[in-house]
């Protein structure tokens, strides 16, 4: 009986190693799960964060959900663009320049799976989760507030401010997507 389980414990952990890369029913549920939770923690708990800090802190819980969804699936290029344009789709609900996160979200979808590509296959795997999340958060806040300036002019001031806000939101993010990222491996039981 123990041979058994051990032997279904490995079979368990060879099919969940080789789920990665896969855009499959299970991980568009993976991601429409995480956006439907960063669309109401947006209106709930980003409003109130955004409130308290003054505006410094915006969080953008769907940048968090994507780059979770992609931790997890570690989708190739074109798949990673398909999760972020789905979830440039979903901000569009909330946000009040229309369509600049489908260039904002579909490239720093990209890069996080880039970077959870390479960094997955380093020794310094554990901190993938930190600072990919960090990177794709900022690198999305500059692409949106870069197209935002063009768009609307006063790039020393929007920038002056927008730039603060970028960072700090994707220090927020940072942390959530890492504090986040093992207890959804371990519920989905993800070998790395």
């Amino acid at each position: 009986m123990s041979e058994n389980t051990a032997a279904q414990t490995s079979a368990a952990r060879t099919v969940a190693t080789a789920d990665h890369g896969k855009l499959d029913i299970q991980a568009l549920v993976l991601l429409a799960v995480l956006l439907a939770a960063g669309f109401i923690l947006n209106f709930t708990v980003g409003k109130a964060i955004s409130g308290i800090s003054g505006g410094l802190i915006s969080p953008e819980f769907i940048i968090s959900a994507f780059c979770l969804t992609i931790l997890v699936v570690r989708p190739n290029l074109p798949q990673a663009l398909v999760i972020g344009l789905i979830s440039a789709a979903v901000i569009q609900v909330t946000t009040t320049s229309p369509f600049i996160d489908f260039a904002a979200e579909g490239i720093a979808a990209m890069l996080m799976a880039g970077i959870v590509a390479a960094g997955m296959a380093s020794p310094a795997k554990k901190f993938v989760p930190l600072a990919g999340s960090f990177v794709t958060t900022v690198v999305s806040g500059v692409i949106f507030m870069l197209i935002k300036i063009a768009m609307v002019g006063g790039a020393a001031e929007l920038a002056a401010a927008m730039l603060p806000v970028v960072v700090l939101t994707g220090v927020f993010n940072a942390i959530l997507v890492s504090a986040l990222y093992l207890p959804i491996k371990a519920a989905l039981k993800l070998a790395d």
